[in-house]
């Protein structure tokens, strides 16, 4: 009789998918092959082939991950994938569950880059009508970068010498690395919240593309796009552009460049101010002259029309008021004389020790009202502390341990249920005089 024992199919996949998907090796890999086969499944799935010159394999990456494609997939590219095999049972067949990609060959940044330009494009983000113009003279300036940077010292600098009578206000934001995109974002909806900015300059100074993208994210995109505030774009050098420079109101080639479109020059300022000044003068000598031509003309009038009887009415007001000058001069001057009489006839009458002894009476009086008020805030607050004190002994667990209640702990953690404790596990229960060691055999649930 044949004593060779034989397995069932399902049982020989069920190993085979055990030993692949269990080994360490196989955990999770990494692949560089070409896209083959591919089909877009509606709700976001990715089913292919990942082939070289002599093999391929199946493969499948889920909505999950593809949405997180920074370049659109298409069948022969060439690309590098990580994952982890998984068997299909029921089949005997295996395949890589994908869960990251990106191209090999060509720079993924870029990729991105074009994708998203490509689609705000589509959205209008670049449109010139939409596009917000910059104020000529701007009472307060906004400006989105880090507070250590260079870009900040160039920006203060131009400012200061080119427009002084504007103020600046820093909205500091972290301009690379992890979580510098959702801070510069949530910056600019805070100066947008503000409504302190008349413009904002958005940038940093020059570096990598790397260093570099967080101003090519959708997020910051969509808080320039949506910004009130015109802004300046203002990304690393004049050879730089970034997703920002075409969503924003105004592309600066660097930082200083920035602040140089924001504000107007003082110099240029000047200029006009002393044109406009000679203006001013030329018209303010020509109105003058005229004035002094329609003087000229109602002096001959008035010589015409003999006014000596009109200077002769304004001589006798003139002598009349001078009278009443000189009259109201004298009568308070006498009033004056007899109020300072008044005044030392009343000085001499005042008795300066009684003024001294009242001065003196009134200073004890208040030292005695502020002993007496010292007395009952002592009382009022001593009466409060004991109260406080005995209300602490009425909670002070020691007590409680004194009238023959205990504590007991697992791991230096105060026990509140059987539920926190196993058969065999080890607790410390602690008494008025000491504490007690002691192992878990059996536990009862009180109903």
């Amino acid at each position: 009789m044949n004593s060779q024992t034989y397995l069932t199919v399902s049982a020989l996949n069920r190993y085979i998918k055990y030993q692949l998907e269990n080994d360490t090796y196989l955990k999770k890999i990494y692949l560089k092959g070409e896209i083959s086969n591919l089909t877009k499944h509606s709700r976001g799935h990715y089913y292919f082939s990942l082939k070289d010159e002599s093999s391929q394999i199946r493969a499948i990456m889920f909505a999950s991950q593809t949405k997180d494609l920074t370049f659109d997939v298409k069948e022969g590219d060439k690309v590098l994938v990580s994952g982890v095999i998984n068997v299909y049972e029921p089949q005997g067949s295996y395949s890589i569950n994908v869960w990251s990609m990106e191209p090999d060959g060509i720079g993924a940044l870029y990729l991105a880059f074009e994708k998203l330009k490509i689609e705000l494009e589509g959205l209008g983000y670049f449109k010139d009508e939409i596009k917000k113009p910059i104020p000529k003279y701007p009472k307060t300036i906004g400006v989105v970068t880090s507070p250590t940077g260079a870009a900040i010292r160039d920006i203060i600098h131009t400012i200061e010498h080119r427009y002084p009578l504007s103020k600046l206000i820093l909205y500091p934001a972290l301009v690379q690395g992890d979580g510098a995109k959702e801070s510069i974002s949530r910056q600019i909806k805070k100066a947008n919240l503000d409504k302190k900015v008349d413009v904002l300059i958005v940038g940093r100074g020059g570096g990598s593309i790397e260093d570099l993208w967080a101003f090519n994210e959708r997020i910051v995109a969509e808080a320039i796009y949506q910004s009130e505030i015109p802004i300046i774009s203002a990304v690393g050098h004049e050879t730089d552009f970034t997703i920002s420079d075409f969503v924003s109101d105004k592309r600066a080639p660097t930082p200083t460049g920035a602040a140089v479109i924001a504000t107007p020059d003082k110099h240029t300022l000047l200029d006009v101010v002393y044109t406009l000044r000679e203006d001013v003068n030329r018209l303010l000598k020509l109105k003058l002259d005229n004035l002094k031509l329609s003087l000229a003309h109602l002096e001959q009038r008035l010589d015409a029309k003999n006014p000596s009887s009109i200077i002769e009415e304004a001589f006798k007001k003139h002598e009349k008021l001078l009278y009443d000058l000189n009259r109201n001069y004298l009568l308070t001057l006498e009033y004056k004389r007899n109020k300072l009489n008044h005044q030392q006839t009343l000085l001499k009458r005042i008795n300066l020790g009684d003024m001294l002894e009242i001065r003196r009476k009134e200073v004890s009086d208040k030292l005695d009202s502020l002993h007496k008020n010292f007395l009952y805030l002592t009382t009022i607050k001593k009466q409060s502390l004991d109260l406080v004190i005995e209300s602490l002994k009425h909670q002070n667990p020691l007590k409680l341990m004194q009238q023959g209640y205990s504590i007991t702990e697992k791991n230096d953690k105060k026990l509140t249920s059987i539920q926190d404790v196993s058969d065999g596990d080890i607790i410390t229960t602690r008494l008025k005089d000491g504490k007690l060691t002691s192992k878990i055999t059996k536990k009862e649930t009180i109903s």
